[in-house]
């Protein structure tokens, strides 16, 4: 991994040296500095000085060619930036040749001084930062392309979650995880065949508290975008507070309570209230896409403790999980939570605390 992080520095240097004018603040000279491997989707490399940070894809989560990766990736920053909780994007690099550590390009955007998120303390920024992305106004729909923009958001994720069960048999789980796995994605399928659906706007599908830095003014920013999309909020605010997100990453561990995890709800939900409105189209869609969320996440952690361990791919297009492309401290890391998620203490940790938020918020049903 020496070798591959040595390459990556050499190449991205050439990259932004030929780059007319030097990206960043003039005059500053040109220092990077990898940062540490955390993500399974980029490298992350910092132009000392310029106040720059270089987003370098390892892969792209929406199976797209390298070219229309960071045109996806461009209009993520962008459309987030407007809520102010989120890095501005500078300009983008290129795809290299074929073999290069830039052959998927890379994205520049605002580097965020700031400090990782803490549980539970940290909750109402997270919340705030995402709903003022979540109030940002819908845009017509000829304006919303790159990002993904399906009519029917809940079908798409579904589809997205049944290609990722495939994986299911060959993950090795526990029969007590697999049937309540099956029991749940049950009662999604019935959430799916009725007509109703919440409003969609603007979210980041990727709100993990991991994902964001706190500056020392206390405002939330979202740093890792690249799953945007048109779709429904509530699958933000349950990626920022289930278990399989608030215990991946090191530095934000918590187990919140499901009084934390309320008490963070309804703070959304008085902060994405429109004033002189009585009906709240939220309150009823908080846990059956909860729900859906989680069985997004663990259907990912089968799919991945399935294909971490192939090689990894030749070809700068699609996904690529393959362990090869991290190092191996990250990939041990990751393999510990998916076991976790994947185990009956974690699977049961966040179906008894989904029939919590039942009792207080209700659901939409069938």
């Amino acid at each position: 991994m020496a070798e591959r992080a040595a390459a990556l520095l050499q190449a991205l240097s050439a990259a932004l040296a030929s780059a007319a004018p030097a990206p960043g603040r003039q005059g500053a000279p040109l220092k990077l500095e990898r940062l540490p491997d955390k993500g399974l989707a980029h490298d992350h490399v910092r132009l000392v000085g310029r106040g720059l940070l270089a987003r370098v894809p390892k892969q792209s989560q929406m199976g797209l060619a390298a070219i229309a990766n960071l045109a996806y990736q461009s209009a993520c920053f962008e459309r987030a930036a407007a809520s102010g909780h989120a890095p501005r994007l500078h300009g983008r690099l290129a795809p290299a040749a074929a073999g290069s550590p830039l052959e998927r390009g890379a994205l520049l955007v605002e580097e965020i001084e700031g400090r990782p998120a803490a549980l539970p303390e940290d909750l109402p920024a997270l919340v705030e930062a995402l709903a003022a992305i979540h109030r940002l106004p819908l845009p017509p729909a000829g304006a919303r392309a790159p990002l993904q923009d399906e009519p029917d958001a809940l079908a798409s994720l579904a589809r997205e979650i049944d290609g990722q069960a495939v994986h299911l048999d060959a993950a090795a789980l526990a029969p007590g995880v697999r049937d309540a796995i099956e029991r749940v994605r049950r009662r999604w399928q019935r959430v799916l065949v009725a007509p109703a659906r919440p409003p969609r706007r603007l979210i980041t599908f990727d709100a993990h508290p991991g994902n964001f830095l706190v500056t020392a003014a206390g405002r939330a920013v979202i740093v890792d975008l690249e799953k945007a999309r048109y779709s429904h909020p509530p699958l933000d605010l349950a990626h920022a507070t289930l278990y399989t997100s608030t215990t991946w990453d090191l530095h934000s561990r918590a187990e919140l309570s499901p009084a934390q995890v309320i008490d963070a709800c309804e703070r959304w939900l008085r902060a994405m209230a429109e004033p002189g409105v009585a009906h709240d189209p939220w309150r009823e869609w908080l846990v059956p896409l909860r729900e859906a969320m989680w069985l997004w996440a663990v259907t990912w952690c089968a799919k991945w403790r399935v294909l971490s361990g192939q090689a990894a791919r030749t070809v700068a297009a699609g996904e690529d999980w393959s362990a090869e492309r991290s190092d191996a401290a990250l990939v041990a890391h990751v393999r510990g939570r998916v076991d976790e998620y994947l185990s009956p203490r974690g699977t049961a940790f966040v179906i008894d605390e989904c029939e919590a938020l039942r009792a207080h918020f209700g659901a939409v049903t069938a």
